[in-house]
Protein backbone atom coordinates (compact mmCIF):
# COMPACT_ATOMS: atom_id res chain seq x y z
CA UNK A 1 0.00 0.00 0.00
CA UNK A 2 1.29 3.46 -0.86
CA UNK A 3 2.23 5.74 1.99
CA UNK A 4 -0.64 8.09 1.36
CA UNK A 5 -3.11 5.23 1.32
CA UNK A 6 -1.70 3.79 4.50
CA UNK A 7 -2.01 7.09 6.30
CA UNK A 8 -5.60 7.28 5.18
CA UNK A 9 -6.10 3.82 6.57
CA UNK A 10 -4.40 4.64 9.84
CA UNK A 11 -6.64 7.62 10.39
CA UNK A 12 -9.88 6.45 8.81
CA UNK A 13 -11.45 5.12 11.97
CA UNK A 14 -11.93 8.37 13.80
CA UNK A 15 -14.14 7.53 16.76
CA UNK A 16 -17.06 9.92 16.49
CA UNK A 17 -19.63 8.54 18.91
CA UNK A 18 -18.69 10.98 21.62
CA UNK A 19 -17.07 13.74 19.57
CA UNK A 20 -18.47 17.24 19.70
CA UNK A 21 -17.53 20.47 18.00
CA UNK A 22 -14.62 21.85 19.96
CA UNK A 23 -14.57 25.47 21.00
CA UNK A 24 -11.11 26.85 21.64
CA UNK A 25 -10.99 28.07 25.22
CA UNK A 26 -9.28 31.30 26.21
CA UNK A 27 -5.84 30.87 27.67
CA UNK A 28 -5.74 30.90 31.45
CA UNK A 29 -3.72 33.33 33.52
CA UNK A 30 -0.49 31.50 34.25
CA UNK A 31 0.95 31.23 37.73
CA UNK A 32 4.57 32.10 38.47
CA UNK A 33 5.28 28.36 38.81
CA UNK A 34 4.36 28.01 35.14
CA UNK A 35 5.92 31.22 33.88
CA UNK A 36 9.32 30.07 35.12
CA UNK A 37 9.44 27.70 32.13
CA UNK A 38 8.19 30.00 29.39
CA UNK A 39 10.51 30.87 26.52
CA UNK A 40 8.14 32.76 24.19
CA UNK A 41 4.92 34.59 25.03
CA UNK A 42 3.52 37.38 22.90
CA UNK A 43 0.11 38.36 21.47
CA UNK A 44 1.34 37.68 17.93
CA UNK A 45 4.18 35.32 17.04
CA UNK A 46 5.56 34.67 13.56
CA UNK A 47 7.54 31.48 12.94
CA UNK A 48 9.30 32.14 9.64
CA UNK A 49 11.14 30.02 7.08
CA UNK A 50 10.14 26.82 8.85
CA UNK A 51 9.42 23.33 7.54
CA UNK A 52 5.82 22.38 8.38
CA UNK A 53 5.01 18.73 9.08
CA UNK A 54 1.29 19.05 9.69
CA UNK A 55 0.48 15.64 11.22
CA UNK A 56 -1.88 14.48 8.48
CA UNK A 57 0.74 12.40 6.68
CA UNK A 58 1.11 15.00 3.92
CA UNK A 59 4.57 15.79 2.60
CA UNK A 60 6.46 18.48 4.51
CA UNK A 61 6.06 22.04 3.23
CA UNK A 62 9.29 23.98 3.06
CA UNK A 63 9.92 27.66 3.80
CA UNK A 64 6.63 28.33 5.55
CA UNK A 65 5.45 31.08 7.87
CA UNK A 66 3.16 30.27 10.78
CA UNK A 67 1.36 33.14 12.50
CA UNK A 68 0.17 32.52 16.07
CA UNK A 69 -2.35 34.96 17.48
CA UNK A 70 -4.01 34.66 20.89
CA UNK A 71 -3.10 31.00 21.20
CA UNK A 72 -4.36 29.89 17.78
CA UNK A 73 -2.86 29.41 14.33
CA UNK A 74 -4.04 32.55 12.52
CA UNK A 75 -2.21 32.00 9.22
CA UNK A 76 0.10 29.46 7.65
CA UNK A 77 1.59 29.30 4.19
CA UNK A 78 4.56 30.05 1.96
CA UNK A 79 6.91 32.55 3.52
CA UNK A 80 6.74 34.62 0.34
CA UNK A 81 2.95 34.97 0.54
CA UNK A 82 2.18 35.25 4.29
CA UNK A 83 2.57 38.77 5.67
CA UNK A 84 4.08 39.04 9.11
CA UNK A 85 1.89 41.42 11.13
CA UNK A 86 3.48 44.60 12.36
CA UNK A 87 4.74 44.25 15.91
CA UNK A 88 4.80 40.45 15.84
CA UNK A 89 7.52 38.59 17.70
CA UNK A 90 9.38 36.99 14.80
CA UNK A 91 11.43 33.79 15.14
CA UNK A 92 13.51 32.67 12.17
CA UNK A 93 13.41 28.84 12.02
CA UNK A 94 15.45 28.29 8.87
CA UNK A 95 16.49 24.63 8.66
CA UNK A 96 14.09 23.64 11.45
CA UNK A 97 10.69 21.97 11.54
CA UNK A 98 7.40 22.26 13.36
CA UNK A 99 5.15 19.28 14.07
CA UNK A 100 1.89 19.16 16.01
CA UNK A 101 2.14 18.71 19.74
CA UNK A 102 2.19 14.99 20.52
CA UNK A 103 -1.14 13.49 21.61
CA UNK A 104 -0.32 10.44 23.70
CA UNK A 105 -2.95 8.15 25.17
CA UNK A 106 -1.29 5.71 27.58
CA UNK A 107 0.60 7.84 30.07
CA UNK A 108 0.92 7.83 33.86
CA UNK A 109 1.53 10.23 36.71
CA UNK A 110 3.07 7.47 38.81
CA UNK A 111 6.17 5.32 38.52
CA UNK A 112 7.72 2.21 40.07
CA UNK A 113 10.14 3.27 42.78
CA UNK A 114 10.71 -0.15 44.30
CA UNK A 115 9.44 -3.71 43.90
CA UNK A 116 5.68 -3.47 43.57
CA UNK A 117 5.59 0.12 44.82
CA UNK A 118 4.36 2.96 42.64
CA UNK A 119 5.07 6.54 43.64
CA UNK A 120 2.97 9.52 42.63
CA UNK A 121 5.03 11.77 40.37
CA UNK A 122 2.58 14.35 39.08
CA UNK A 123 4.90 17.33 39.48
CA UNK A 124 7.98 15.93 37.74
CA UNK A 125 6.17 13.86 35.15
CA UNK A 126 3.91 16.67 33.94
CA UNK A 127 7.01 18.80 33.25
CA UNK A 128 8.81 15.95 31.49
CA UNK A 129 5.85 15.20 29.24
CA UNK A 130 5.69 18.84 28.16
CA UNK A 131 9.44 19.02 27.63
CA UNK A 132 9.25 16.07 25.21
CA UNK A 133 6.62 17.73 23.04
CA UNK A 134 3.49 16.19 24.56
CA UNK A 135 0.76 18.84 24.66
CA UNK A 136 -2.23 16.53 25.15
CA UNK A 137 -2.28 13.21 27.01
CA UNK A 138 -4.60 10.63 28.50
CA UNK A 139 -3.57 8.92 31.69
CA UNK A 140 -3.89 5.19 31.13
CA UNK A 141 -4.58 4.09 34.68
CA UNK A 142 -4.69 5.69 38.10
CA UNK A 143 -3.51 4.25 41.44
CA UNK A 144 -4.32 7.34 43.51
CA UNK A 145 -7.89 8.32 42.88
CA UNK A 146 -7.60 12.10 42.77
CA UNK A 147 -4.04 12.68 41.57
CA UNK A 148 -4.87 12.59 37.86
CA UNK A 149 -8.11 14.56 38.26
CA UNK A 150 -6.53 17.28 40.39
CA UNK A 151 -3.44 17.64 38.21
CA UNK A 152 -5.62 17.89 35.10
CA UNK A 153 -7.54 20.77 36.68
CA UNK A 154 -4.40 22.56 37.93
CA UNK A 155 -2.85 22.43 34.46
CA UNK A 156 -6.10 23.60 32.89
CA UNK A 157 -6.31 26.69 35.10
CA UNK A 158 -2.64 27.57 34.64
CA UNK A 159 -1.35 26.64 38.11
CA UNK A 160 0.97 23.81 36.96
CA UNK A 161 3.01 23.28 33.79
CA UNK A 162 2.08 20.29 31.71
CA UNK A 163 0.03 18.92 28.83
CA UNK A 164 -3.75 19.01 28.73
CA UNK A 165 -4.77 15.84 30.59
CA UNK A 166 -7.63 13.46 29.90
CA UNK A 167 -7.82 12.04 33.42
CA UNK A 168 -8.57 8.37 33.90
CA UNK A 169 -10.35 6.99 36.97
CA UNK A 170 -8.74 4.30 39.16
CA UNK A 171 -8.45 0.90 37.51
CA UNK A 172 -11.55 -1.27 37.25
CA UNK A 173 -10.27 -4.76 38.06
CA UNK A 174 -11.24 -8.12 39.47
CA UNK A 175 -9.31 -10.02 42.16
CA UNK A 176 -5.67 -8.92 41.97
CA UNK A 177 -2.43 -8.65 43.89
CA UNK A 178 -1.97 -4.88 43.50
CA UNK A 179 -2.43 -3.27 46.89
CA UNK A 180 -3.15 0.00 45.08
CA UNK A 181 -6.21 -1.43 43.26
CA UNK A 182 -9.76 -2.07 44.40
CA UNK A 183 -11.42 -5.40 43.59
CA UNK A 184 -14.80 -5.11 41.90
CA UNK A 185 -17.66 -6.99 43.52
CA UNK A 186 -19.64 -7.67 40.35
CA UNK A 187 -21.39 -5.81 37.52
CA UNK A 188 -23.44 -3.51 39.72
CA UNK A 189 -20.32 -2.48 41.61
CA UNK A 190 -18.60 -1.76 38.30
CA UNK A 191 -21.52 0.46 37.35
CA UNK A 192 -21.35 2.29 40.69
CA UNK A 193 -17.61 2.90 40.29
CA UNK A 194 -18.17 4.44 36.85
CA UNK A 195 -20.90 6.65 38.25
CA UNK A 196 -18.78 7.81 41.17
CA UNK A 197 -15.62 8.61 39.26
CA UNK A 198 -17.30 10.31 36.33
CA UNK A 199 -19.26 12.42 38.83
CA UNK A 200 -15.88 13.35 40.35
CA UNK A 201 -14.58 14.47 36.98
CA UNK A 202 -12.89 11.46 35.38
CA UNK A 203 -13.00 11.74 31.59
CA UNK A 204 -11.77 8.23 30.75
CA UNK A 205 -11.97 4.74 32.25
CA UNK A 206 -9.40 1.93 32.31
CA UNK A 207 -10.37 -1.70 32.80
CA UNK A 208 -7.76 -4.21 33.83
CA UNK A 209 -6.58 -7.76 33.57
CA UNK A 210 -8.90 -9.68 35.93
CA UNK A 211 -12.19 -7.98 35.12
CA UNK A 212 -15.06 -10.27 34.09
CA UNK A 213 -17.22 -9.92 31.01
CA UNK A 214 -20.22 -8.98 33.13
CA UNK A 215 -18.28 -6.26 34.95
CA UNK A 216 -16.78 -5.00 31.72
CA UNK A 217 -20.18 -4.83 30.01
CA UNK A 218 -21.69 -2.93 32.95
CA UNK A 219 -18.78 -0.46 33.00
CA UNK A 220 -18.95 0.13 29.25
CA UNK A 221 -22.72 0.62 29.23
CA UNK A 222 -22.65 3.12 32.08
CA UNK A 223 -19.64 4.97 30.67
CA UNK A 224 -21.20 5.26 27.24
CA UNK A 225 -24.44 6.48 28.80
CA UNK A 226 -22.37 9.30 30.27
CA UNK A 227 -20.40 10.00 27.07
CA UNK A 228 -17.13 8.52 28.39
CA UNK A 229 -14.86 6.05 26.58
CA UNK A 230 -13.46 2.87 28.03
CA UNK A 231 -10.07 1.34 27.40
CA UNK A 232 -8.60 -1.90 28.68
CA UNK A 233 -5.44 -3.82 29.37
CA UNK A 234 -7.15 -7.19 29.38
CA UNK A 235 -6.36 -10.82 30.00
CA UNK A 236 -9.43 -12.53 31.50
CA UNK A 237 -11.52 -11.12 28.66
CA UNK A 238 -10.35 -11.60 25.08
CA UNK A 239 -10.04 -8.78 22.56
CA UNK A 240 -12.90 -10.19 20.48
CA UNK A 241 -15.14 -10.47 23.56
CA UNK A 242 -14.34 -6.91 24.62
CA UNK A 243 -15.03 -5.61 21.12
CA UNK A 244 -18.39 -7.35 21.19
CA UNK A 245 -19.20 -5.64 24.49
CA UNK A 246 -18.45 -2.20 23.00
CA UNK A 247 -15.01 -1.32 24.36
CA UNK A 248 -13.46 1.71 22.65
CA UNK A 249 -9.75 1.02 22.98
CA UNK A 250 -7.37 -1.83 23.80
CA UNK A 251 -3.95 -1.17 25.29
CA UNK A 252 -0.51 -2.52 24.32
CA UNK A 253 -1.24 -3.45 20.73
CA UNK A 254 -1.63 -7.22 20.59
CA UNK A 255 0.87 -7.94 23.38
CA UNK A 256 -1.98 -8.43 25.90
CA UNK A 257 -4.35 -10.47 23.70
CA UNK A 258 -5.43 -13.89 24.98
CA UNK A 259 -7.67 -14.69 22.01
CA UNK A 260 -5.35 -17.42 20.73
CA UNK A 261 -4.96 -19.40 23.98
CA UNK A 262 -6.62 -22.68 23.00
CA UNK A 263 -7.77 -23.80 26.46
CA UNK A 264 -8.66 -20.39 27.85
CA UNK A 265 -11.52 -20.47 30.38
CA UNK A 266 -14.21 -17.75 30.36
CA UNK A 267 -13.43 -14.78 32.62
CA UNK A 268 -10.11 -16.28 33.71
CA UNK A 269 -6.71 -14.80 32.90
CA UNK A 270 -4.50 -17.69 31.77
CA UNK A 271 -1.42 -15.71 32.77
CA UNK A 272 0.06 -12.90 30.73
CA UNK A 273 2.99 -15.06 29.70
CA UNK A 274 0.69 -17.73 28.32
CA UNK A 275 -1.02 -15.25 26.05
CA UNK A 276 2.27 -13.75 24.97
CA UNK A 277 3.57 -17.14 23.83
CA UNK A 278 0.62 -17.45 21.45
CA UNK A 279 1.23 -13.92 20.14
CA UNK A 280 4.93 -14.60 19.55
CA UNK A 281 3.96 -17.59 17.39
CA UNK A 282 1.13 -15.84 15.56
CA UNK A 283 1.15 -15.43 11.78
CA UNK A 284 0.10 -11.90 10.86
CA UNK A 285 -0.98 -13.22 7.45
CA UNK A 286 -2.98 -16.10 8.90
CA UNK A 287 -6.77 -16.32 8.99
CA UNK A 288 -7.17 -16.25 12.82
CA UNK A 289 -5.29 -12.97 13.18
CA UNK A 290 -7.00 -11.40 10.17
CA UNK A 291 -10.38 -12.37 11.62
CA UNK A 292 -9.55 -10.64 14.91
CA UNK A 293 -8.37 -7.52 13.09
CA UNK A 294 -11.61 -7.43 11.09
CA UNK A 295 -13.63 -7.71 14.30
CA UNK A 296 -11.75 -4.82 15.90
CA UNK A 297 -12.10 -2.62 12.84
CA UNK A 298 -15.78 -3.45 12.36
CA UNK A 299 -16.43 -2.59 16.02
CA UNK A 300 -14.34 0.61 15.76
CA UNK A 301 -11.91 -0.42 18.48
CA UNK A 302 -8.67 1.55 18.55
CA UNK A 303 -5.37 -0.05 19.57
CA UNK A 304 -2.70 1.72 21.59
CA UNK A 305 0.90 1.04 20.66
CA UNK A 306 3.18 1.12 23.72
CA UNK A 307 6.38 -0.24 22.23
CA UNK A 308 8.54 1.67 24.70
CA UNK A 309 7.58 -0.45 27.70
CA UNK A 310 8.16 -3.73 25.84
CA UNK A 311 11.52 -2.56 24.57
CA UNK A 312 12.72 -2.43 28.20
CA UNK A 313 12.00 -6.17 28.52
CA UNK A 314 13.83 -7.12 25.32
CA UNK A 315 17.50 -8.20 25.42
CA UNK A 316 19.87 -6.38 23.13
CA UNK A 317 17.91 -3.14 22.95
CA UNK A 318 19.63 0.18 23.69
CA UNK A 319 19.30 1.82 27.07
CA UNK A 320 16.29 4.14 27.15
CA UNK A 321 16.85 7.89 27.01
CA UNK A 322 16.33 10.16 29.98
CA UNK A 323 17.73 8.05 32.82
CA UNK A 324 19.64 11.08 34.11
CA UNK A 325 16.43 12.68 35.41
CA UNK A 326 15.79 9.83 37.87
CA UNK A 327 16.92 9.85 41.48
CA UNK A 328 20.16 7.88 41.93
CA UNK A 329 18.24 5.08 43.66
CA UNK A 330 15.74 4.73 40.82
CA UNK A 331 18.47 4.85 38.20
CA UNK A 332 20.42 2.14 39.99
CA UNK A 333 17.26 0.05 40.20
CA UNK A 334 16.75 0.28 36.45
CA UNK A 335 20.43 -0.35 35.64
CA UNK A 336 20.19 -3.63 37.57
CA UNK A 337 16.99 -4.58 35.74
CA UNK A 338 18.60 -3.73 32.40
CA UNK A 339 21.61 -5.93 33.20
CA UNK A 340 19.34 -8.86 34.10
CA UNK A 341 17.41 -8.41 30.86
CA UNK A 342 20.61 -8.33 28.81
CA UNK A 343 21.69 -11.66 30.30
CA UNK A 344 18.37 -13.40 29.68
CA UNK A 345 19.15 -15.36 26.52
CA UNK A 346 15.84 -17.27 26.79
CA UNK A 347 13.61 -14.20 26.88
CA UNK A 348 10.38 -14.55 24.89
CA UNK A 349 10.67 -10.86 24.04
CA UNK A 350 13.44 -11.61 21.57
CA UNK A 351 10.66 -13.03 19.39
CA UNK A 352 7.67 -11.23 20.85
CA UNK A 353 8.90 -7.66 20.44
CA UNK A 354 9.40 -7.71 16.65
CA UNK A 355 6.24 -9.80 16.24
CA UNK A 356 4.24 -7.23 18.22
CA UNK A 357 5.59 -4.53 15.90
CA UNK A 358 4.55 -6.49 12.83
CA UNK A 359 1.04 -7.09 14.18
CA UNK A 360 0.51 -3.41 14.94
CA UNK A 361 1.56 -2.47 11.44
CA UNK A 362 -0.74 -5.10 9.96
CA UNK A 363 -3.65 -3.70 12.00
CA UNK A 364 -2.99 -0.15 10.77
CA UNK A 365 -2.48 -1.32 7.18
CA UNK A 366 -5.88 -3.03 7.32
CA UNK A 367 -7.52 0.28 8.29
CA UNK A 368 -7.44 0.12 12.08
CA UNK A 369 -6.96 3.20 14.23
CA UNK A 370 -3.53 2.86 15.83
CA UNK A 371 -2.75 5.41 18.54
CA UNK A 372 0.35 5.82 20.69
CA UNK A 373 1.48 5.93 24.29
CA UNK A 374 4.44 4.90 26.43
CA UNK A 375 3.24 3.32 29.72
CA UNK A 376 5.94 4.53 32.15
CA UNK A 377 5.87 1.40 34.33
CA UNK A 378 7.59 -1.88 33.54
CA UNK A 379 11.09 -2.09 34.90
CA UNK A 380 11.38 1.65 35.33
CA UNK A 381 13.09 2.56 32.06
CA UNK A 382 10.22 4.47 30.45
CA UNK A 383 10.81 8.15 31.19
CA UNK A 384 8.04 10.59 30.21
CA UNK A 385 8.94 13.02 27.46
CA UNK A 386 12.02 11.08 26.40
CA UNK A 387 9.94 7.92 25.99
CA UNK A 388 7.29 9.74 23.95
CA UNK A 389 9.97 10.67 21.44
CA UNK A 390 11.29 7.11 21.58
CA UNK A 391 7.80 5.75 20.86
CA UNK A 392 7.74 7.70 17.58
CA UNK A 393 11.15 6.28 16.70
CA UNK A 394 9.98 2.74 17.48
CA UNK A 395 6.99 3.10 15.18
CA UNK A 396 9.47 3.78 12.41
CA UNK A 397 11.43 0.71 13.49
CA UNK A 398 8.14 -1.18 13.17
CA UNK A 399 7.91 -0.26 9.49
CA UNK A 400 5.95 2.98 9.43
CA UNK A 401 7.38 5.95 7.59
CA UNK A 402 8.38 8.94 9.75
CA UNK A 403 5.33 10.85 8.52
CA UNK A 404 3.06 7.93 9.42
CA UNK A 405 4.66 7.60 12.85
CA UNK A 406 4.15 11.32 13.53
CA UNK A 407 0.52 11.10 12.39
CA UNK A 408 -0.14 8.10 14.67
CA UNK A 409 1.37 10.05 17.58
CA UNK A 410 -0.54 13.27 16.95
CA UNK A 411 -3.66 13.28 14.79
CA UNK A 412 -4.76 9.70 15.47
CA UNK A 413 -4.68 10.27 19.22
CA UNK A 414 -6.64 13.50 18.81
CA UNK A 415 -9.23 11.69 16.69
CA UNK A 416 -9.69 9.00 19.28
CA UNK A 417 -10.12 11.59 22.03
CA UNK A 418 -12.58 13.62 19.95
CA UNK A 419 -10.24 16.62 20.02
CA UNK A 420 -9.09 16.67 16.40
CA UNK A 421 -11.05 19.85 15.64
CA UNK A 422 -8.75 21.57 18.10
CA UNK A 423 -5.40 19.73 18.21
CA UNK A 424 -3.47 16.90 16.57
CA UNK A 425 -2.61 18.61 13.28
CA UNK A 426 -1.46 22.03 12.11
CA UNK A 427 -4.09 24.09 10.31
CA UNK A 428 -5.42 27.63 10.37
CA UNK A 429 -7.98 28.00 13.15
CA UNK A 430 -6.58 25.21 15.32
CA UNK A 431 -4.97 25.70 18.69
CA UNK A 432 -1.30 26.56 18.43
CA UNK A 433 0.02 23.35 19.96
CA UNK A 434 3.21 22.68 18.05
CA UNK A 435 6.79 21.58 18.59
CA UNK A 436 9.85 23.29 17.14
CA UNK A 437 12.47 20.70 16.18
CA UNK A 438 16.05 21.45 15.25
CA UNK A 439 16.16 19.21 12.23
CA UNK A 440 13.90 17.28 9.89
CA UNK A 441 12.16 14.28 11.50
CA UNK A 442 10.42 13.52 8.20
CA UNK A 443 13.82 12.54 6.82
CA UNK A 444 15.60 11.45 10.02
CA UNK A 445 13.24 10.34 12.77
CA UNK A 446 15.98 10.64 15.42
CA UNK A 447 15.61 14.42 15.00
CA UNK A 448 12.35 14.04 16.96
CA UNK A 449 14.59 14.31 20.04
CA UNK A 450 15.86 17.79 19.05
CA UNK A 451 13.02 19.68 20.70
CA UNK A 452 13.81 23.39 21.02
CA UNK A 453 10.46 24.92 21.97
CA UNK A 454 7.08 23.43 22.83
CA UNK A 455 4.12 25.67 22.08
CA UNK A 456 0.92 24.96 23.97
CA UNK A 457 -1.98 27.32 23.34
CA UNK A 458 0.49 29.62 21.61
CA UNK A 459 2.87 29.87 24.57
CA UNK A 460 6.38 28.56 23.99
CA UNK A 461 7.89 26.48 26.79
CA UNK A 462 11.60 25.83 27.27
CA UNK A 463 12.35 22.07 27.36
CA UNK A 464 15.83 22.66 28.79
CA UNK A 465 14.44 24.46 31.85
CA UNK A 466 11.67 21.92 32.32
CA UNK A 467 14.12 19.02 32.28
CA UNK A 468 16.67 20.81 34.46
CA UNK A 469 14.02 21.41 37.13
CA UNK A 470 13.59 17.66 37.73
CA UNK A 471 17.00 16.22 36.83
CA UNK A 472 18.12 13.83 39.54
CA UNK A 473 14.78 14.30 41.31
CA UNK A 474 12.22 12.31 39.32
CA UNK A 475 11.05 9.69 41.75
CA UNK A 476 10.57 12.08 44.65
CA UNK A 477 7.42 13.94 43.66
Amino acid sequence: MANGSLIAGIGMLAITAFSTTTVVQPRPELAAAVRAYIKVDAPVIALTHVRVIDGTGAAPREDQTVIIRDGNIAAMGDAASVTVPEGATTIDLTGKSVIPGLVMVHEHLYYPNGPGVYGQLGESFSRLYLSGGVTTMRTGGNVNGFMDLNMAKLVEIGQKPGPAIDATAPYLNGPNTFIQMRTLKGPEDARRQVQYWTDEGATSLKTYMQITRGELAAAINEAHRRGIKVTGHLCSVTYAEAAGLGIDNLEHGFFAATDFVTDKKPDVCPGQGVGQKTIAALDENGAPFKALVKTLIDKKVALTSTLTVFETFTPGRPKPPGLEVLTPQLREQFEQAYARTAQNKESIYTTLFPKGMALERAFAKAGGLLIAGTDPTGGGGVIPGFANQRQVELLVDAGFTPLEAISISTLNGAKYMGRDAKVGSLAVGKQADLVVIGGNPAATIADIRKVETVFKQGIGYDPVKLIASVTGKAGLW
